[in-house]
C-alpha cells in the first residue's frame, strides 16, 4: 500500500473524531420529563458540549474533536457524569427508542431563549413536529464525526498527482467517501443496531406488521435498527417532491439542497407559515433549512454563528464527514464503546480509499433497499441484498468487506495487531455469530428475564445512572464544566441584548443569505 510507504501511520493518527450522542430525560416512572432544561447545565443555545435537540427533553452532550479515540470517550463520560450532577431523580433514557410519552401533545418543544435565533430554533422544531409528528422527533441517535490529519490530505493528494485546489481535492475525496459510506451503510445496521423492538405505544395510529413480543412490546424476530426502518424518523418529502439530494459531487448536493429550500410544497403551504401570530414553520418549502434533510451521513463544515449550512460548504469546503446512523448502545454507559469507535474509523478510512462511482437513480433504490432490509431482518438465516442489482447473501458481503479492512485496520495500527485489528475481528465474529450483535443480545436478555421492551431499558437506564453518579470528575474538568456554563448564559443574555430587528426580519435575513450576497446574520439550528 503507497500510504504504508509514506509513513501514513504516524500521521493519520491526527485524525480528529467527535461525537454527538442525544438522549431523552425521563422522570423514574418512564414518562417523559416535563421539566425544562436543568439552568445548571447552562444555555442549551450557546453551551458548546450540552444543549438540547428537538425537545426540550431530548438532551445531546457533544465532545470536542479530539486526536485519541480514548480522549473522545472520557469527554463523553465526563460530560454525562456533569449532566447526571444536575438531573435530579430524572433518568437519561438508555436507548433510542422512546417508551411511555403519553402521547404528542406531551412532547415539549426546546426552548432557547427570547432572541431571535432561539425564537427560530423552535419555530423550526414546531415546524418539524407539524410536518412528520412529534414523537419521531424523539428518537434518539450518536452521530459519529470525522475529519482526517491535514498532513494525511498532503501526502496523499500528492500520491494522487492531482494539481487541484487542496480544498476542492479534499471535498471531492470525502464526497466519494461519502457515496461508499451509503453503500456500506447496512454493515453499520447489522454491527451495532441496538434497536429490534419498540414499545408498542410507540407505534399506536401507524400502519405495520410489526410482530408482538408480549403485551407491550413490538419487533421484528431479526430486526437490528428499527430506528434506520420504516418506523424510524424519516423524511417523507417524497409525498410533495420526491427530492434526494445529489451526492455527486459538492456542489451538486448544495444545489439539490438549496433547491429544495426555495421550493414550495403545497402539503405543507397547507399548514400555513405564520398563523395567528405564531410561526408554525420557517417556510411551507420542501426543506425549512439545510438540516432538516434526513440522511445516514453528511458532508459538514463548522459553521459561523448564524451561517447557513449550504454556505459554509460552499465556502469552504467539506471540514467533516457526520455518520448519523448509531443507535444508542444501550450496553455501554454513554451509548458508544470502544470497539464501535475503533471500527468506525478504519470505515471512514477504507471508504476514502475505495473507488466510488456517482450514484445513479435505480443503485439509489439498491441502497434504500439494502438498509430497510438489514434493519428490518438482518439476522435472519440467509438473508440476500442486491450488490449492482445481483443478489448476495448479506453474510457473504459482510465477509468481503471486513476481509477488505483488513490491510486499512493494520496501517492504522502500524503493524498486523492493535485496536483497529482487534475490533475488526470482533465483528467478524458478529458476521459468524449474529446471536453476538447488540440487537440478538437485546431481545435474548428480554426473554431470559421476562422484560418488555420498556422494563429492559428502564432497568439498563438506571444501571447506567447508578454508575455515572458513582462517578467524581477531575477538578479541572469539573472547573470547566462550570465556566462553560457560566460563559454560556451571558453569551444567551449579550444574542439577547444584541437584537435590533423584528423576527420577521431577521428570518428574511437568514433564509436570504447567499454567495453573492453576505449577511452579518449568518445560521445553523
Amino acid at each position: 500500500m503507497l500510504l504504508q510507504e509514506a509513513d501514513a501511520c504516524d500521521i493519520l493518527k491526527g485524525n480528529r473524531i467527535g461525537l454527538e450522542k442525544e438522549g431523552l430525560r425521563v422522570a423514574c416512572s418512564g414518562l417523559l420529563a416535563e421539566t425544562p432544561h436543568p439552568p445548571a447545565l447552562g444555555s442549551a443555545l450557546t453551551h458548546p458540549h450540552i444543549t438540547t435537540d428537538f425537545s426540550e427533553a431530548l438532551i445531546e452532550l457533544i465532545t470536542p474533536p479530539l486526536t485519541d479515540v480514548q480522549a473522545v470517550l472520557d469527554f463523553l463520560h465526563d460530560t454525562h457524569v456533569y449532566v447526571y450532577q444536575h438531573l435530579g431523580d430524572e433518568l437519561l433514557w438508555a436507548t433510542s427508542m422512546p417508551c411511555m410519552l403519553g402521547g404528542a401533545a406531551r412532547i415539549p418543544l426546546a426552548q432557547y431563549g427570547t432572541s431571535n435565533a432561539a425564537t427560530m430554533k423552535t419555530a423550526y422544531r414546531r415546524g418539524l413536529g407539524n410536518r412528520y409528528g412529534r414523537v419521531m422527533q424523539v428518537i434518539a441517535g450518536v452521530h459519529f464525526n470525522f475529519s482526517f490529519a491535514d498532513a494525511f490530505w498532503d501526502i496523499y493528494q500528492q500520491q494522487w498527482a492531482v494539481d487541484a485546489d487542496p480544498v476542492g481535492f479534499r471535498s471531492h475525496g470525502q464526497m466519494g467517501m461519502i457515496r461508499t459510506l451509503q453503500r456500506l451503510g447496512w454493515l453499520v445496521h447489522y454491527l451495532f443496531g441496538a434497536s429490534p423492538a419498540v414499545c408498542a405505544c410507540f407505534a399506536q395510529g401507524q400502519n405495520h406488521d410489526l410482530e408482538r413480543f408480549d403485551a407491550h412490546t413490538l419487533y421484528y424476530p431479526h430486526a437490528t435498527s428499527l430506528r434506520m426502518g420504516d418506523i424510524g424518523y424519516q423524511n417523507k418529502q417524497a409525498e410533495c417532491s420526491g427530492i434526494k439530494a445529489s451526492y455527486d459531487s459538492l456542489d451538486a448536493y448544495v444545489r439539490s439542497l438549496t433547491w429544495a429550500i426555495e421550493t414550495p410544497c403545497p402539503e405543507y403551504e397547507r399548514i400555513g407559515v405564520k398563523v395567528g401570530g405564531r410561526y408554525e414553520q420557517l417556510n411551507a418549502n420542501m426543506l425549512q433549512i439545510e438540516n432538516e434533510y434526513y440522511s445516514t451521513v453528511r458532508p459538514k463544515q463548522i459553521t459561523a454563528w448564524m451561517e447557513k449550512p449550504s454556505l459554509a460548504l460552499q465556502r469552504r469546503g467539506i471540514g467533516y464527514v457526520e455518520l448519523r446512523s448509531l443507535d444508542v448502545n444501550l450496553f455501554e454507559p454513554t451509548g458508544i464503546g470502544l470497539e464501535q469507535m475503533y471500527f468506525l474509523e478504519t470505515l471512514m478510512l477504507y471508504c476514502l480509499l475505495n473507488d466510488s462511482p456517482r450514484i445513479g437513480s435505480r443503485e439509489r433504490r439498491e441502497i434504500d433497499d439494502n438498509q430497510i432490509h438489514t434493519a428490518h431482518r438482518g439476522r435472519e438465516p440467509g438473508l440476500s441484498l442486491s450488490r449492482d442489482r445481483t443478489p448476495i447473501a448479506l453474510s457473504t458481503w459482510a465477509d468481503e468487506i471486513l476481509a477488505d479492512m483488513q490491510p486499512v485496520a493494520e496501517l492504522l495500527d502500524g503493524g498486523s495487531h492493535g485496536a483497529h485489528a482487534d475490533s475488526l475481528r470482533m465483528q467478524v465474529e458478529k458476521i459468524q455469530h449474529p446471536d453476538a450483535t447488540p440487537s440478538a443480545r437485546i431481545l435474548e436478555t428480554m426473554r431470559e428475564r421476562g422484560e418488555s421492551f420498556f422494563d429492559f431499558s428502564q432497568r439498563r437506564s438506571c444501571e447506567h445512572r447508578q454508575f455515572l453518579r458513582s462517578q467524581t470528575l477531575d477538578p479541572e474538568r469539573l472547573a470547566m464544566f462550570e465556566r462553560l456554563t457560566s460563559e454560556s448564559i451571558a453569551r444567551q443574555s449579550e444574542i439577547e441584548a444584541a437584537d435590533d430587528l423584528s423576527f420577521d426580519d431577521f428570518l428574511k435575513a437568514y433564509l436570504s443569505q447567499s454567495e453573492s450576497r453576505p449577511t452579518r446574520t449568518c445560521a445553523t439550528t
